[in-house]
């Protein structure tokens, strides 16, 4: 199971690394993991303003479909177009080419919430 130090998680298993104001995030290892093969990634969300906690798009496996939600408040700026045509990405490289959208973080958004790779290893197991 790989969980990069470098990034922050949420109980949620989206990841996230800030750069500046602007915030990467994804689903965990051990999220794409746990849903199987990805066929589908759908997030209508970019331009929008959403507070942490919000749901900013869905993952379609084979078996589930699973609900993303924002780790942290912003707006969606960007969503990772090469998802469109490989969803699969999310499988074989999560934390790489398998982002999923670039946030534009709010001022003051709560960090709060946010776990270290330790403290996600931990709820995981």
């Amino acid at each position: 199971m790989n969980t990069p130090s470098e990034l922050k998680y949420t109980k949620d298993h989206e990841w996230i690394k800030i750069e500046g104001n602007v915030a990467t995030i994804g689903i965990t290892d051990f999220a794409q993991g746990e849903l199987g093969d990805i066929v589908y990634v759908d997030v209508d969300t970019v331009d929008d303003d959403l507070n942490g906690g919000d749901v900013f798009g869905s993952v379609e496996a084979v078996k589930t479909v699973s609900d993303l939600f924002l780790p942290i408040a912003g707006k969606v700026i960007e969503f990772n177009s090469e998802l469109e045509d490989q969803p699969e990405l999310l499988n074989t490289d999560p934390y790489g080419d398998g982002w999923i959208i670039k946030l534009e973080i709010a001022d003051g958004a709560d960090q709060s919430e946010l776990l270290s790779a330790d403290d996600y290893k931990a709820i995981i197991g």
